[in-house]
């Protein structure tokens, strides 16, 4: 029997033969939809126990968010994988649905669906990434064809019911140009980052969660001569880079056996072999921040990476942390950064929820030997 995943127009079948026709491509064949033990059905309506593996599928092989929607564990997020200015999907369990289009999660009416309901929906969509949640493994992340990014956490860690998390990446790629005017900073600040990276100076992006360090720092990166290299280090291949010779390197956890993790930090070093013009960590988390401030410290100028960091004061911090995980006493840290890192640019959201720049700063060794970041000045951003 199937579920109440209750968006009205789901019920109805949101995605129709008529629909799926757009771009001159019919509904796949069932025989291509490769399915686990239990029935899925067309109407977007998922079965109790459904294990969707669809990795292969036709519908991953045009990762357009409109083709995306066809996949049935797809299906209940269809209106907003189709919709451009959606950032974030997220479901709190049988609380309901809630939705960012970059200007703050709001809460979408008319969901509804049990906590058992959100937890059959939460298997469907790790499956559907070629990996299994259960009660042994509660919490898993894995990365769609198309750059959907699904995040996912089941009882009893998540503790008020399964928990969804996806991604959404922008239909676009915007540029400095584009984000000058949705007001991310001003003209001042325009000139001062093109002037950066045409100097091939290193920098690092800051910011909380879904602040836009990713969509800020693939912008910087567009601006890189086409004859450049860039290759690029993520735990999930998140950037999306216009240029012409862009190279991704994505990690990989391990097997249910548990081999065949490959981590940044192995990452970084293969890079290195690669002959990179730029270097670009995705975000440092751990003992790659080692490998890359020796690869900026040794000639690889015009390099990059992000950090989650609440403001300009907290990026030592931050700094230091990771440090310890690869074996970095703080004033280690603070020279090897000092000397790497030419800029840190951070960046939040204001009252309204729009992403801007909110500040500058150039890292400097205290008097205390310890890692600080002067704050430049660089004009009103906003």
């Amino acid at each position: 029997m199937g579920c109440r995943l209750l968006l009205s127009d789901i019920r109805e079948g949101l995605v129709s033969p008529v629909r799926a026709m757009r771009g001159g491509h019919s509904l796949p064949p069932q025989g291509h939809l490769k399915r686990g033990s239990r029935r899925v059905s067309h109407h977007g309506v998922i079965s109790a126990s459904v294990r969707v593996a669809l990795s292969n599928s036709w519908v991953l092989r045009h990762p357009s968010r409109a083709r995306l929607s066809l996949v049935p564990a797809l299906r209940p997020f269809a209106p907003f994988l189709e919709d451009p200015e959606v950032t974030d999907v997220f479901v709190n369990g049988a609380a309901g649905l809630f939705v960012d289009r970059g200007a703050g999660a709001e809460p979408q009416p008319g969901w509804r669906a049990s906590g058992e309901e959100v937890r059959e929906l939460a298997v469907a969509l790790i499956a559907l990434g070629g990996r299994h949640i259960d009660d042994a493994t509660p919490a898993v992340d894995v990365r769609l064809e198309g750059g959907l990014r699904v995040h996912a956490v089941l009882p009893p860690i998540a503790a008020d019911g399964a928990v969804i998390s996806i991604r959404v990446p922008r239909v676009d790629a915007p540029d400095l140009a584009a984000l000058r005017e949705r007001g991310m900073f001003d003209a001042h600040l325009h000139r001062r980052l093109e002037a950066i990276v045409a100097a091939r100076e290193n920098l690092l992006v800051t910011g909380a969660a879904g602040a836009g360090k990713t969509t800020l720092l693939a912008a910087l990166l567009g601006c890189a001569p086409a004859s450049e290299r860039i290759v690029t280090i993520e735990d999930v291949a998140e950037l999306r880079i216009v240029h012409p010779h862009h190279v991704r390197l994505e990690a990989r956890q391990a097997n249910l056996e548990g081999v065949g993790a490959v981590g940044l930090a192995r990452l970084v070093r293969e890079a290195l072999r690669m002959r990179p013009d730029r270097l670009v960590v995705g975000e440092c988390r751990g003992e790659e921040v080692r490998e890359l401030l020796s690869a900026l410290n040794t000639g690889h100028d015009g390099g990059a990476g992000t950090l989650h960091a609440n403001g300009l004061d907290d990026v030592p911090a931050r700094l230091e942390a990771l440090g310890a995980l690869a074996g970095l006493d703080d004033r280690a840290l603070a020279r090897q950064v000092a000397s790497a890192i030419h800029h840190v640019v951070h960046v939040g959201r204001d009252a309204a929820g729009r992403r801007v720049v909110q500040g500058i700063g150039s890292p400097a060794v205290d008097d205390r030997g310890r890692l600080s970041i002067v704050p430049s000045t660089w004009g009103d951003a906003r």
